[in-house]
């Protein structure tokens, strides 16, 4: 897989296709990596170019530095280096889970050409669900996240809905959990790097975010998974009501893993919305 050196420390990323649909970059969530998105990649690859980081979010195989800044903020600002290094341009953005992508409009967007948010932490809803809050809970007391990690080292902990059961409409294969989970359980610095993430990332961060989004001037699409439990679609309703050229879609079948739940929905609609955007 190739890394780019930046100012945070070594980032992971795939780059796949060179259609000529233009460039779209793929964002994954909190303790998940890249490979989330595999099958949206596997249905895009051949009429775009489609670039996914690893981000720094717990599922990331190189430590950052001890003095990278890991808020929600910090984290948006490394995907904007991320563009700005690899020279990305025109870019459709697309966002699953964690809601990193919805703090560049505003700040550091001149590259993001159409955003595209697909069931992720927005509004008041922070953190989302029970697992958020549990997870955020277990950050701030010393040990804890340690100990509720290892409740990933058995499937039908994992599969609960209290935990990632509840983020999908169907089952996850416990060999994508492991991959998932093996850095956060096996290395210390990414367990630091998570919780320094969990613990910088305040309440009111995507209200703000959603008071920029006012202001957005570019085309959006919010597509939800119509199953959401930890990211419910009312959220989903409410932040494309915010937006001057938002679009809001329900993906059938999803729950809070879009990409894995209905890879295929959420293509045609990634398609479709790109084509009118194009047809003008």
């Amino acid at each position: 897989m190739p890394e780019i050196e930046l100012s945070a420390g070594t980032i992971e990323y795939t780059d796949t296709g060179d259609g000529p649909g233009g460039t779209v970059v793929l964002v994954h969530g909190l303790a998940f990596d890249g490979s989330v998105w595999d099958a949206v990649v596997a249905e895009l690859r051949e009429d775009f170019r489609v670039v996914v980081p690893v981000l720094p979010l717990g599922s990331h195989r190189h430590p950052m530095r001890p003095s990278a800044d890991l808020s929600a903020q910090g984290v948006a600002d490394l995907l904007a280096e991320f563009l700005e290094r690899l020279d990305l341009r025109e870019v459709t953005l697309v966002q699953n889970d964690a809601g990193t992508a919805q703090l560049l409009p505003g700040v550091r967007d001149e590259r993001i050409a159409r955003l595209v948010l697909t069931s992720c932490e927005a509004l008041d809803n922070y953190p989302p669900g029970v697992q958020g809050r549990t997870l955020l809970a277990a950050s701030r007391v010393p040990g804890g996240l340690f100990l509720l990690l290892q409740s990933f080292r058995v499937p039908f902990l994992a599969s609960m809905s209290s935990s990632l059961g509840g983020m999908t409409a169907h089952s996850i294969p416990y060999e994508r959990v492991r991959r998932w989970y093996r850095p956060l359980l096996t290395d210390r610095a990414i367990r630091r790097d998570l919780a320094r993430f969990l613990r910088s990332t305040e309440k009111d961060t995507y209200l703000r975010a959603a008071e920029r989004l006012r202001h957005f001037d570019r085309p959006v699409l919010v597509a939800w998974g119509a199953e959401d439990r930890m990211m419910p679609p009312e959220t989903g309703r409410r932040l494309a009501a915010l937006l001057p050229r938002g679009r809001y879609v329900e993906i059938p079948g999803a729950g809070t893993l879009v990409p894995m739940d209905n890879p295929s929905a959420l293509a045609h609609e990634l398609r479709r919305f790109l084509k009118e955007e194009a047809n003008g």
